[in-house]
């Protein structure tokens, strides 16, 4: 899942940020409503978590921005503001949830979950191809009925490529959805990723390698 954090608090930035990524998420962080817009105007985001009171380009008009765009991108406010008549306005410019602040990290980290699923709600609940089987809720995969012991990151790709439905994944997309915008375009990142993947699950291969396609995960 893509995410943008946008929180002019930079510490509080940061650190979201940085717990989003180990939960496997791909996070880019501004600070300012401006920023934010550069950054919608050339990345499709599944979820913006939103600062309501930004400085320069307030956060309200980033929300209309978003819906009035016509995007699939969800949007979490995350305020300080708390009363249900403030809350209620959130809404109403078109956020799809809110969150006031101080917040429990796992609370934010479950309705991004949830906000995810609804930009893919083609996809079922729980991605299955042959013996593997992945749960993006319950963070958990298995082949064969065994768990897989997968890192944040080898989690995301290998969702992304059960998301696919059989559809070849190329490398730079890999890169664009599920990496960062700090990543490195010319990293082995996508690559050595995959050849963990290949090894934890095991025999016979589910990941192939489609030539000038990059990666489609099912039958050879």
């Amino acid at each position: 899942m893509k995410v943008l954090v946008v929180e002019d608090f930079e510490v509080l930035a940061r650190a979201i940020g940085t717990g989003l990524r180990r939960e496997g998420m791909a996070v880019d962080v501004v600070l300012d409503g401006a920023a934010a817009l550069d950054h919608l105007a050339l990345t499709h985001y599944d979820v913006v978590v939103l600062d309501r009171d930004l400085p320069g380009v307030h956060g309200d008009e980033v929300c209309r921005r978003i819906v009035a765009g016509g995007g699939k991108s969800r949007v979490l406010m995350l305020t300080a503001a708390s009363t249900v008549r403030e809350r209620v306005d959130g809404l109403g410019l078109g956020a799809d949830d809110y969150l006031p602040k101080p917040f429990d990290f796992t609370e934010l980290v479950a309705r991004l979950r949830a906000l995810g699923r609804r930009t893919a709600a083609a996809l079922p609940p729980v991605l299955e191809s042959g013996d593997l089987t992945v749960d993006p809720g319950r963070r958990t995969a298995t082949r064969g009925g065994l768990p897989l012991d997968l890192s944040p990151k080898e989690f995301a790709v290998l969702e992304y490529l059960l998301g696919a439905l059989g559809r070849a994944v190329s490398a730079e997309e890999l890169l664009e959805r599920v990496w960062d915008e700090a990543a490195d375009p010319f990293t082995t990142a996508v690559k050595t990723t995959i050849r963990r993947l290949r090894v934890k699950l095991g025999d016979p291969p589910v990941i192939h390698t489609v030539r000038e396609g990059g990666y489609r995960l099912g039958d050879a």
